[in-house]
């Protein structure tokens, strides 16, 4: 059995193309000699250069970000920590209501309504306002 037929076996193969010449070099390399290490890798003040940039945009994220973050969060566990009874407080769903009774350190007894009373977690409290303190205005633009 015959594959392939014999027009398609008798053709010639194209030749190969001839070399090209190498390309012109000049210094070290024309002679054949390898370039030296240290032009390859960048120098200690090159990379130092380059790494300037990523420290300053690290600490200006550190100073805007992060340390009020945490600024934030130290305030809070404060506030929780020190709810007491007569408190007003606003949780996250949004329910406002005067701490009757400190459970424990985990929970707290909130009445929400006259004679309505139920027990929070005390990380569901988002805002902690004292027995006088006057809920806050909103914006004048807001009121149209």
């Amino acid at each position: 059995m015959k594959l392939i037929p014999d027009a398609m076996a008798q053709t010639p193969q194209p030749a190969a193309p001839a070399q090209s010449a190498p390309p012109m070099t000049t210094g070290t390399q024309a002679s054949g000699a390898q370039p030296d290490a240290a032009a390859q890798q960048p120098s200690l003040p090159d990379l130092f250069a380059q790494l300037v940039p990523i420290f300053v945009v690290m600490g200006i994220v550190y100073i805007l970000v992060i340390r009020p973050r945490a600024r934030r969060e130290k305030e809070q566990l404060a506030q929780l920590r020190n709810v007491r009874r007569g408190d007003t407080l606003v949780t996250s769903s949004g329910i406002i209501g005067k701490v009757t009774k400190s459970i424990d350190d985990d929970e707290v007894e909130v009445e929400i309504a006259p004679n309505v009373r139920v027990r929070l977690l005390r990380s569901a409290i988002v805002e902690v306002r004292a027995k006088g303190e006057p809920v806050k205005e909103a914006p004048a633009s807001a009121k149209s």
